[in-house]
């Protein structure tokens, strides 16, 4: 029986992820002000950052199966900003609390500085839409 080899690891998602995240803070860098592409590029890093944190825990479990405890909570512990970066641009976005954006940008920034991009791969299609899908899964509020 030959090896099934798995093209679609959780890794390798989260390296896709990590290179969209930091071409969109790129592109970020560049806006001068607050417009739909802004929104929809920070609805993106949302998503982006959502299917990283969900690949960390898919992860861990199969680690933690083969009791690889220690492995399984450095991992956890070394990509625990995923999520708290998802949540609050989401808040930033909800709120649109704006003034933080600068913020945020200068706390992703060492998470996504070994990525270099010298070449854009993305293209703005890749999150054209993204802020309308986030607000049409998000609760309402009042």
């Amino acid at each position: 029986m030959a090896r099934v080899i798995n093209t679609d690891s959780t890794g390798k998602r989260r390296n896709q992820n990590m290179r969209t995240a930091a071409e969109i803070l790129r592109h970020l860098s560049k806006k001068q002000g607050i417009d739909d592409d802004v929104k929809d590029m920070l609805a993106a890093l949302v998503f982006c950052f959502r299917e990283i944190d969900e690949g960390i825990e898919q992860s861990t479990i199969a680690w933690e199966k083969r009791d690889y405890w220690m492995k399984a909570e450095d991992f956890r512990r070394r990509w625990y900003w995923v999520g708290l970066m998802e949540a609050e641009i989401k808040s930033i976005l909800q709120k649109e609390e704006w003034h933080k954006l600068p913020e945020l940008m200068v706390k992703l920034m060492p998470h996504l500085a070994d990525i270099k991009v010298t070449k854009f791969t993305r293209k703005e299609s890749d999150w054209n839409g993204s802020c309308a899908q986030l607000i049409d899964e998000l609760p309402p509020s009042g």
